[in-house]
């Protein structure tokens, strides 16, 4: 070991090795990338190291997370990390937290303590908020990630490089619902309907969202210049229909959630349904209900192939079908002796609900002859997995901690942002270093002026609870977002104690912001204790449209496009599929797939 830190101090140079084990290191994450780092920064000579990562080990890390063995599952990544990266370098004093990140023992004094950062996240919101805390407590800030073959690393200063907000990230993407419970085109939307599905059977209770086929569907109102009477009709026959429909939940609670007949009913009965909608397939091919008598003349088409992982193998439609039958009903055990709680939850590791959701799509692929996919795929999909590889991993730790050393030598000037690409780029080359960005000047997070962000909605029906759950936590990435109005009056302040936030759930989020007299062109001003430094001004615009598809709202900056926005119909289940990363001059992250639940937008195939 004397001998490994002798090699390490010939090959940097007293000076750097001397500044490496006086450096005082924060790590974000300890997964995928986070344990090569840690052992890259153990066998570098780091010696004062704190890690902070909330996950335990699960048994699909084992494949990559090398610092991880079986006996390790369910254990707290950053203890065991911490622990097992004592064996490249006894002499490191490295500090665990099983925690989150965003708990507010992890303050801007917290942060002060250290002389760099480096991220290992998998998340934009902890991104977010690690860039907010770095820029408030002016430290080096090290971003990385990685998706498959692509990698990318890039290093945030305050006032000289952009920060990791300065680039806006793709919104994510939306499926409307009646995309996803009529007109179904890709496996992703298959894959989105069986999710929903396994909710609104055995999660928790939707009375709102249903899967069964939408008789209101725009597309299927053909023009009245073309059939006027025949429309009438169609318009009188969905309305009779909807009015006897019944929600699924319910349909399936009466029939004891029968494997059995649920199959028939989705896949058949369901199927039907649909093609009584004839306008929707005037342009489209129309689906195939599965056919319940003819079951045990389906031919396999997966021929058993030896060489072929059980995981990668294509399932049959029979095989399919008794997938669906035998975990449906392990489902239905499980919901009936539910325990302490009147619902299940979906997890892409427990193979029960992994098989329900993978046969559920293939089934409704077939019926709409979409190529099926095997349940590594489908679970690559559901579960929000990017194809994660070992050796991107080790690349981009090794990049990361090359920029370290660059930071701790003084030469900033010199320190690059990096990108890993599969295939060769210019130079026939891997690794693409490209010159730092300088700050956005319209960043709202960076920007040496207190920015400013106008809001168009509606004051009438906004609500306290939409301004700061949605728009201030989940679009703008607040924590904990205190609000004072330009006349001085509070309208949303810090809850002391647990009293106080449920007095404030029931008389405060309900209210909305036309209550509280804000008008067109109202000011206010909103910070967060839990973000350092981080104020800005809001202000709020009535939103002129009549249009009753129009978003609820939009947020806008000075000088750029709207950059979010909420359909007025509300988004559901989200998460199905993290896209591939692209190669670009910004962080690489995943999309989130969210359904618009009601609202429904077609372009034509």
């Amino acid at each position: 070991m004397a001998e490994r830190s002798s090699s390490a101090q010939h090959l940097l140079g007293d000076d750097l090795y001397t500044r490496i084990g006086n450096c005082k290191l924060l790590v974000v994450g300890a997964g995928g990338i986070g344990c090569e780092l840690l052992k890259n920064i153990a066998l570098a000579g780091f010696r004062h190291v704190h890690v902070v990562d909330l996950d335990t080990i699960e048994l699909t890390n084992l494949n990559r997370q090398f610092l991880f063995q079986q006996q390790h599952v369910g254990q707290s990544k950053a203890k065991v990390a911490s622990e097992r990266v004592k064996r490249f370098n006894p002499s490191i004093n490295i500090t665990a937290y099983h925690a989150s990140i965003f708990e507010s023992r992890f303050d801007l004094k917290f942060f002060e303590n250290f002389d760099m950062v480096m991220n290992a996240l998998d998340n934009l919101k902890a991104r977010n908020h690690v860039n907010r805390m770095c820029l408030s407590a002016n430290k080096p800030l090290i971003e990385s990630g990685s998706a498959g073959y692509l990698g990318q690393v890039s290093v945030i200063m305050k006032g000289k490089t952009e920060c990791y907000e300065c680039t806006p990230k793709p919104p994510p993407k939306h499926y409307p619902a009646c995309t996803i419970r009529n007109t179904p085109s890709t496996i992703v939307h298959c894959v989105v309907w069986a999710k929903f599905l396994f909710n609104h059977l055995y999660g928790e209770a939707d009375q709102e969202n249903d899967i069964t086929p939408n008789l209101d569907d725009p597309n299927n109102i053909e023009s009245t210049s073309e059939k006027p009477n025949d429309n009438r009709i169609s318009q009188q026959e969905s309305q009779s229909k909807s009015e006897e429909k019944i929600n699924t939940r319910r349909w399936a609670v009466l029939n004891n959630h029968d494997p059995r007949l649920l199959l028939e009913k989705l896949f058949h009965h369901d199927i039907q349904v649909l093609l009584d909608m004839t306008a929707l397939w005037k342009s489209r091919a129309k689906p195939q209900p599965l056919d319940l008598g003819q079951i045990s003349s389906v031919l396999h088409l997966d021929q058993h192939e030896a060489d072929v992982l059980p995981e990668q193998k294509l399932w049959s439609i029979r095989d399919c079908i008794d997938k669906f039958l035998s975990s449906a009903s392990v489902l239905r055990n499980r919901f009936n002796s539910c325990e302490g709680k009147d619902h299940l939850v979906w997890d892409k590791d427990d193979d029960v609900s992994m098989d329900f959701v993978c046969a559920s799509a293939n089934l409704r692929a077939n019926v709409f002859g979409i190529p099926l996919k095997s349940r590594f795929d489908i679970k690559s999909i559901a579960g929000n997995i990017i194809p994660a590889i070992a050796t991107t991993n080790a690349v981009v730790a090794g990049l990361i901690v090359n920029e370290a050393f660059k930071i701790l030598r003084g030469d900033f000037d010199l320190c690059r942002a990096v990108y890993l690409s599969r295939t060769p780029m210019g130079g026939n080359k891997l690794l693409a270093p490209l010159p730092l960005a300088p700050p956005n000047p319209s960043c709202y997070i960076c920007s040496q002026q207190r920015p400013t962000i106008t809001i168009k909605l509606n004051l009438a029906t906004v609500t306290v609870e939409l301004l700061a759950e949605t728009i201030l936590k989940k679009n703008l990435s607040f924590i904990a977002p205190e609000i004072v109005l330009a006349s001085g009056q509070e309208l949303l302040g810090i809850p002391e104690d647990d009293d106080e936030r449920e007095e404030m759930v029931k008389k405060i989020y309900p209210r909305t912001l036309s209550s509280f007299n804000i008008t067109d062109g109202t000011k206010c001003t909103v910070s967060d204790d839990l973000q350092g430094e981080l104020i800005l001004t809001l202000v709020f615009r009535q939103l002129s449209s009549a249009d009753p598809d129009a978003p609820l709202y939009s947020i806008h900056q000075a000088g750029t496009t709207p950059f979010q926005s909420l359909d007025k119909r509300k988004l559901d289940e989200q998460a199905t599929m993290v896209a591939t990363a692209a190669i670009q001059s910004e962080v690489i992250s995943g999309d989130d797939i969210h359904i618009s639940s009601k609202k429904c937008k077609y372009e034509k195939p």
